[in-house]
């Protein structure tokens, strides 16, 4: 039995422990650990608490994926209710769909009875206000130039990370990988990252590993790596090399929006390597658990 979080502080890693030693399912204790994150409003970066969008509206995402069969479920741009991933997981188990957005994300979660939630707290509505007095300044009328000017201006801060990824093997041998995020803080409308989009923000594959990647995900659904390191694995190469490779990958890329990733992967027997495409950022830390008594701390690799 596999572990892998990098949820800060370990948040949720004991409730997935839990699962997976009573006996259950790796997509069991992947749900389970990012449901607590999600409900934790100290994190502000996933559901509950976490940042809001360039209006001041507070939408998540999140994604589920079983390696034992390759069935997926997403959702992205979910709005008032408060455990995304289990939406996600829900899109999996019954409808013959993969991913759902917005309204229709939201009319599935209401048709499933889902728990409903105000996901924007007064810290983060504080703290959205702080940043728009800075930077909007007089602007009153948020709307054509101006958003545009403004996406870019949360750009240029360390505010693109924050998606919690959960990576597990249980002990019949089963891969599951699952993500959630509130997404880039003061992102522009209707922007969704990597996180809901399987190949991209995570992959699960029994037969070689899983893989998710956080921080800016722009590059990571152009270079398609989540898939990328379990191909690599697939062709051979060790989950360290795999992850190296696909840092390649998104260094080969020219043009638009760069910035660090960082990427988190095990094998099919569990090995483990998460690396930094770029300097020390928030995130950076993550916890392991291979059935031994205590969940280890540990820090991502920083790319040459």
């Amino acid at each position: 039995m596999v572990l892998l979080s990098n949820c800060e502080g370990g948040v949720g890693m004991q409730s997935a422990r839990e699962v997976l030693e009573r006996g259950g399912a790796a997509l069991d204790a992947v749900e389970a650990g990012i449901k607590v994150v999600e409900a934790d409003t100290s994190i502000d970066s996933v559901g509950r608490g976490g940042a809001p969008d360039l209006l001041g509206v507070v939408s998540c995402d999140a994604a589920v994926m079983d390696g034992a069969t390759g069935r997926a479920g997403a959702v992205g741009n979910l709005r008032y209710f408060l455990h995304a991933v289990s939406v996600a997981r829900q899109v999996m188990e019954r409808l013959p769909h993969v991913m759902l957005v917005s309204e229709g994300a939201e009319r599935f979660a209401h048709d499933i009875g889902a728990e409903r939630a105000e996901m924007l707290t007064e810290e983060a509505r504080a703290k959205y206000e702080r940043w728009m007095a800075e930077h909007a300044q007089a602007c009153t009328n948020l709307s054509g130039e101006e958003l545009v000017r403004l996406a870019w201006e949360s750009s240029r801060e360390k505010t693109a990370g924050g998606t919690v990824v959960f990576l597990c093997l249980d002990s019949n041998g089963d891969i599951a990988a699952g993500t959630s995020t509130s997404g880039w803080a003061q992102r522009y409308p209707g922007r969704l990252g990597d996180s809901p989009v399987i190949g991209a923000g995570l992959y699960a594959d029994n037969r070689y590993g899983a893989c998710g990647c956080t921080h800016v995900g722009e590059i990571t659904i152009r270079a398609c790596t989540a898939r990328s390191v379990v191909l690599y694995m697939k062709a051979g190469a060790s989950v360290q090399e795999a992850c190296l490779e696909a840092v390649r990958d998104l260094r080969s890329l020219k043009g638009g929006y760069l910035g660090p990733v960082i990427i988190h992967a095990i094998d099919r027997h569990g090995e483990s390597f998460v690396v930094s495409t770029g300097p020390v950022v928030k995130g950076m830390d993550y916890f392991y658990w291979n059935g031994a008594a205590d969940v280890e701390p540990r820090r991502a690799e920083i790319a040459e």
